[in-house]
C-alpha cells in the first residue's frame, strides 16, 4: 500500500499593512500578491514558499 502524503503547504490569512484589508492567499504562491483595496504587493514568490510583506492572522487547515 501506498502513504498518501499530507500536503506542505497552506492557504494562509493575511492583513494588509496600509489599509487592514483581510484576505486568504495561498502560502507558495507563484504570482505577486496584491491588496484588493489599496493594490499594496502583500505577498511576493521566491520559488518555493512566498515572501509575506504582511501579517498572518490564520494559517487555515
Amino acid at each position: 500500500m501506498k502513504e498518501i502524503r499530507e500536503p506542505t503547504s497552506k492557504f494562509i490569512k493575511i492583513r494588509c499593512p496600509k489599509c487592514k484589508n483581510e484576505q486568504i492567499t495561498f502560502g507558495k504562491s507563484s504570482i505577486d500578491v496584491k491588496c484588493l483595496v489599496c493594490n499594496k504587493q502583500l505577498v511576493a514568490p521566491t520559488g518555493g514558499k512566498s515572501r509575506i510583506k504582511a501579517r498572518i492572522l490564520e494559517v487555515l487547515d
